[in-house]
């Protein structure tokens, strides 16, 4: 019988999450909780792209098939979906503080946010049209909501740019262009924000983070991070989906690596293109897989 892989840790941290655990030094070593999500008969996930939880820690999955918006209870309950009329190819998922559901769609080069029971609140991109201006997209990878309302878009297949918007959707600013020098993007994947407003970006193929002010300007570079395809901030722990090295990294804010865990395969605790992520109240952590075509669910070992 296969063992489930263990977190690997590097330096001494204090707990991760607060959660106790039998990782060294107070770090969770954390366990998969197989066949978490109790799917419907007949529904199958297609490609899972992200998922977020909102403030029930209900957990919101995103993926490119039917039913594309799917809501399970934290127990894995299903709840409700949506997004077969208004959806063509799931990307990015963040939830926003009144429990909003932001979402990015590479098919149709949009950005939608819906209420928490499907109805489109706001839509920027022209549908089916890519391009650079501020009215166009081109493939946005990833939404990142502010307190405030404003809200942050990674422009990053066709485009190499991160956009500000007002919460009505006026493009504030913009800032990035392709390349490898700092500030430079090449692929910016994932993008979140911490409570002081700085904005993480995932520079996917460059494999580093850049983190940002609000208004664009560059404070500093993480290079331990992996390719980063997703990004989660949990208190002063950045989790970050590797879809390379096909395991999930946690950084410290100050960008060194702290752990991991996972490796390449289809069991429990294995990965296949891990791409986003999102760690709940509890401290339980969900990592979608593109390639697997599956969520999975990991709390801390002794959980």
């Amino acid at each position: 019988m296969m063992a489930h892989p263990r977190v690997f840790l590097f330096a001494l941290v204090v707990p991760l999450l607060g959660s106790p655990g039998s990782g060294a030094e107070g770090v969770p070593d954390y366990r998969p909780v197989a066949g978490w999500a109790k799917l419907p008969e007949g529904f199958r996930f297609g490609a899972v792209s992200a998922v977020a939880t909102d403030a029930l820690d209900q957990v919101y999955v995103f993926h490119r098939g039917k039913h594309p918006l799917v809501v399970f209870d934290r127990t894995g309950k299903y709840l409700r979906s949506w997004g077969d009329d208004t959806i063509k190819t799931a990307h990015g998922l963040r939830i926003d503080r009144t429990g909003n559901v932001w979402v990015t769609d590479i098919g149709n080069h949009q950005v939608l946010k819906f209420s928490r029971e499907g109805k489109v609140l706001l839509v920027l991109g022209k549908k089916g049209e890519p391009g650079h201006d501020a009215s166009h997209f081109d493939r946005p990878t990833d939404v990142a909501i502010a307190p405030t309302g404003e809200f942050y878009v990674a422009d990053g297949y066709g485009n190499a740019r991160v956009l500000k918007f007002s919460p009505e959707g006026k493009l504030l600013r913009q800032w990035g262009q392709k390349g490898t020098r700092p500030g430079e993007f090449n692929l910016p994947h994932s993008i979140c924000l911490d409570t002081r407003g700085r904005v993480y970006v995932g520079d996917r193929e460059n494999n580093r983070v850049q983190v940002f002010d609000g208004e664009g300007k560059l404070l500093t570079v993480f290079k331990e991070s992996g390719a980063p395809y997703g990004l989660f901030l949990k208190g002063d722990r950045l989790f970050v989906a590797d879809g390379r090295g096909q395991w999930v990294r946690v950084l410290n804010l100050e960008g060194k690596l702290l752990g991991r865990w996972g490796s390449r395969g289809t069991a429990p605790g294995q990965f296949q293109m891990p791409h986003m992520l999102c760690v709940d109240s509890t401290g339980a952590v969900y990592v979608a897989e593109v390639d697997g075509k599956r969520l999975q669910k990991f709390v801390p070992r002794g959980n």
